[in-house]
């Protein structure tokens, strides 16, 4: 592997919002709360329900990764023939996601007063299917849907090679198992699940302006 300068800007810049990027994606409780819920009806303890957690967060930047290699070849291969748009179409893309995310949140409706939706699964005291397939459900809950708010970081990165792409693959993981792990653990030592879903409402907002913010830095970079 080529050696790799950490101290650019842009590359020091495009790691870090990587990992930012995907710690506030894990913010979404699609990536937390079923852990929670399901460890609870399943009366796991908590490694197992950070197992879980771990191998779900795991599968979910694999599937990722792959979808994000696709995009990174089809871009390479169509930007000669494109003239050298590919570093502005990632900026643009990554300008469109964050102006959706602020949009998103922007319009999203208060949540019930009975609480979160699925709130009442707490309530399960006996586990409703085997531990294997509970296990397996979750991880595959994350598998089949990549992340699509971090594709575009990747075409940022598409030519800047294998290594950084690996790179920040590994970033992306470590960042939404993270962030995962975190919320996880607070609910399941009783942190109020209606307050940390409140706090989520505001992942979108504050996702939205980071990437706002990335895309004009790769924008910027181009000049």
């Amino acid at each position: 592997m080529a050696d790799v300068d950490l101290a650019r800007p842009v590359l020091a810049s495009l790691l870090a919002a990587g990992f930012a990027a995907a710690f506030l994606h894990a913010a979404l409780p699609t990536h937390w709360l079923p852990f929670v819920l399901v460890s609870r009806a399943q009366k796991w303890s908590a490694g197992r329900m950070l197992a879980a957690v771990a191998a779900a967060g795991a599968a979910h930047v694999a599937t990722t990764a792959v979808v994000g290699g696709l995009l990174v070849a089809a871009g390479l291969a169509l930007d000669p023939l494109l003239g050298g748009v590919l570093p502005y179409l990632s900026g643009l893309l990554l300008l469109g996601f964050g102006a959706f995310y602020l949009a998103r949140a922007t319009m999203r409706r208060p949540l019930p007063a009975g609480g979160p939706a699925g709130a009442p699964g707490m309530e399960l005291t006996e586990p409703q299917v085997s531990n294997r397939a509970a296990f397996l459900g979750l991880v595959a809950m994350l598998a089949v849907s990549p992340g699509e708010v971090l594709l575009p970081i990747y075409l940022s990165a598409a030519q800047e090679g294998l290594t950084v792409l690996a790179l920040l693959t590994l970033i992306f993981a470590a960042g939404t198992i993270l962030g995962m792990t975190l919320l996880s653990l607070l609910a399941r030592a009783g942190a109020s699940i209606l307050r940390l879903e409140r706090w989520a409402r505001y992942e979108g907002a504050v996702l939205g302006g980071a990437l706002i913010v990335l895309g004009l830095l790769v924008l910027a970079h181009q000049h």
